[in-house]
């Protein structure tokens, strides 16, 4: 693991990112989402603060319920993917497509919510969960602001802060910042969006956060071991399978699939459930903490409808509770993350937020 110093204290645990090799059950110091402490919503402040049972499931997919083995499927799969274990999970509704733009903003002006992103950091919050002594930023490092890539020219493939800067303004409204807007982009799914935000918006809907396993069950789409939502074909043969950075990591998106950000919901073909960007577009908020060893303590028997450990711990950053992302994003390249294989884990704080970071939901069937 390489740290190093930089300006913004609050990345502390930010500083998690190295080179992802191509081997076997690489180790599982990854973070292609960096992480941000802030601390800044409280999803109890939402006019809806229980969450209800939502009998309406329309633009949702009914998955029925299984058996299938959870886990690494190939060499690029990282230790926090093994072992490959046994899973059930009962049925359950998803929706066919990631929260889109024009979705979020009806649940703002409803409630009235305001993101993490646009909100002032909170020293006193953010400090509780960061090593001890250290030193508060200078309050203009406070502001309101998300993490924004930036394409360039580098073979430093560790020092992933060349790429990712944290801009003031950028926001699910103004996603490259305080000049740009979503504008004829409300089919498109909204980002910038932290796991409280994603909590909020279900609380509101009635709705959940899919499971970590709910999540790979469904992505998988009944295909057993199978590497990708749409199968064992590689992401660069054949024609484009969903929005992913095509070409040199970061320094050359040669976009093949025509979109260097994100795509609207439904622009490349869907599973064999139907579902759309479970692979690529955004990376997705999952309900359940990311514990690195978390397959390995629960491993032995048949997990039934996991939930996820009871705790958060990654080794790199263990001041810092992470909550699991799933399925990849339009940064996400063969040579560097594969975050789009099924099996692929990410991680990151409840209140970080990025222009890649977005979710989908789920509704329990009815007994």
């Amino acid at each position: 693991m390489k740290y190093r110093l930089i300006t913004i204290v609050f990345f502390t645990c930010f500083l998690s990112c190295d080179f992802i090799n191509k081997k076997p059950k690489v180790n599982s110091s990854h973070n292609c989402m960096p992480s941000m402490v802030f601390s800044k919503n409280n999803p109890e402040d939402l006019k809806v603060t229980e969450f209800i049972l939502n009998e309406n499931t329309e633009g949702m997919i009914f998955v029925e319920g299984g058996e299938f083995e959870m886990g690494g499927d190939n060499n690029q799969a990282m230790q926090d993917e093994f072992p490959k274990h046994k899973v059930v999970v009962n049925s359950f509704w998803m929706d066919e497509t990631e929260v889109t733009n024009d979705q979020f903003n009806e649940f703002v002006e409803e409630t009235g919510f305001v993101t993490t992103a646009e909100k002032v950091i909170d020293w006193n919050e953010i400090k509780k969960i960061l090593p001890p002594g250290t030193p508060k930023p200078h309050d203009s490092l406070m502001a309101p602001a998300s993490l924004i890539f930036y394409e360039i020219e580098t073979e430093n493939m560790n020092d992933f802060t060349q790429w990712w800067k944290l801009e003031k303004n950028a926001s699910w409204r103004n996603p490259l910042g305080k000049d740009s807007n979503i504008n004829g982009k409300g089919n498109h799914p909204v980002i910038h969006i932290s796991w409280d935000d994603a909590l909020a918006y279900c609380k509101w809907a009635g709705k959940r956060l899919p499971t970590e396993a709910e999540f790979e069950y469904a992505s998988r789409g009944g295909l057993k071991n199978n590497i990708y939502s749409w199968g064992n074909e590689l992401i660069y043969e054949g024609k484009s399978k969903a929005n992913t950075w095509e070409g040199k990591f970061p320094s050359n998106n040669n976009t093949n699939d025509q979109y260097y950000y994100t795509a609207p919901v439904k622009s490349f073909q869907p599973n064999a459930y139907g579902f759309y960007d479970l692979a690529g577009n955004v990376w997705e908020w999952c309900s359940d903490w990311y514990h690195s060893e978390y397959y390995k303590m629960s491993s032995e028997k048949t997990a039934i409808n996991p939930k996820g450990p009871k705790s958060s711990y990654d080794p790199n950053e263990p001041y810092s509770p992470k909550k699991v992302m799933r399925g990849g994003s339009f940064l996400c390249n063969d040579s560097y993350c594969s975050g789009y294989r099924n099996s692929m884990r990410m991680k990151s704080t409840p209140d970080s937020s990025s222009m890649h970071a977005g979710f989908r939901t789920v509704v329990d069937v009815s007994n």
